[in-house]
């Protein structure tokens, strides 16, 4: 019922906010009282997506999900604004709702109005995400680094306005030191970040890679991981590991992998799953490089 009236009042304060004569842009404003920290329905198409958004991949199935329940119960939390310009905002958090509200149709969505420079906005964007949200291991590292590279934080201060232990911040942010192609399969969930803080102690990525391909195509566990890399730091040669599988799983050889990077000119990632399935990614930096690697496949 209190959610209710509130948000019969910000369809009230909707109207203020259109009125050229009460363009609030601070604080100090009339009537800024009324508007700042209040619920307010708000036309979707004045509100533009934050480009501090630290999350980057949204499940098409969560948000379908989202919707249906906001088709049913309408938007039981509102999302979070900031006033840019007359009758323009900026999303602060809250775009898995923002983005199902569209899928549904709605015209208006309710949201808290706030008043924020760019770095306010960054901050609550980044600690409100990784508070709330399910982001991958490395979105929340590389939201960590962006408070402490665009505001100016460091690892203590992030993680007091994280509410995390320092050593928590500290073991993400490392993951960042891994070789892109590990950091891909932390993200789309081919290794676990216990995975990825194990091999994160081999310092060469060449060596790095070539760990990820095991734990992949051997379907390691974390502890199994560990003493590869222990093995990899003593030069003890590695036990084989067999896998009997219906799919028939095996491990693509060293020097297969060279091949492909030597005809292909550039390091191509080789996966192979427990079942026996598996890709075979071949990277590319432009255009040109794009057709010279289709010219090399139609021969």
């Amino acid at each position: 019922m209190a959610l209710a009236k509130k948000q019969a009042m910000g369809r009230g304060l909707s109207a203020l906010l259109k009125d050229p004569e009460n363009d609030i842009k601070s604080v100090s404003d009339k009537n800024a009282d009324k508007v700042v920290g209040n619920i307010i329905e708000l036309e979707i198409d004045a509100i533009e997506i934050n480009p501090f958004q630290p999350r980057t991949n949204f499940n098409e199935e969560s948000l379908q999900e989202l919707a249906t329940s906001i088709r049913e119960l309408g938007v039981i939390q509102p999302i979070t604004v900031r006033k840019m310009d007359f009758n323009k905002y900026q999303l602060i958090s809250g775009e898995r709702r923002l983005r199902a509200s569209k899928i549904v149709g709605l015209k208006t969505v309710p949201a808290y109005i706030r008043l924020a420079d760019d770095n306010e906005s960054l901050t609550m964007a980044l600690v409100e995400n990784i508070q709330r949200h399910d982001l991958d291991p490395i979105e929340i590292a590389l939201s960590y680094q962006r408070l402490m590279d665009e505001i100016q934080l460091t690892q203590e201060q992030v993680s007091d306005r994280v509410g995390k232990k320092r050593s928590t911040v500290a073991n993400y942010m490392r993951l960042l030191k891994l070789d892109p192609i590990i950091q891909t399969g932390i993200r789309d969930g081919f290794i676990s970040m216990g995975h990825g803080r194990a091999i994160i102690n081999v310092d060469d990525h060449d060596a790095q890679t070539e760990i990820y391909q095991k734990i992949v195509s051997q379907n390691l566990s974390v502890r199994e991981t560990e003493a590869l890399v222990k093995a990899y730091h003593e030069g003890t040669p590695e036990k084989p590991t067999t896998i009997k599988t219906s799919g028939g799983a095996f491990e693509v050889d060293t020097e297969d992998k060279k091949t492909f990077n030597e005809y292909f000119g550039t390091k191509v990632d080789v996966k192979v799953a427990a079942n026996g399935k598996g890709k075979i990614t071949i990277p590319f930096h432009s255009e040109e490089d794009f057709n010279r690697i289709i010219k090399l496949i139609k021969g």
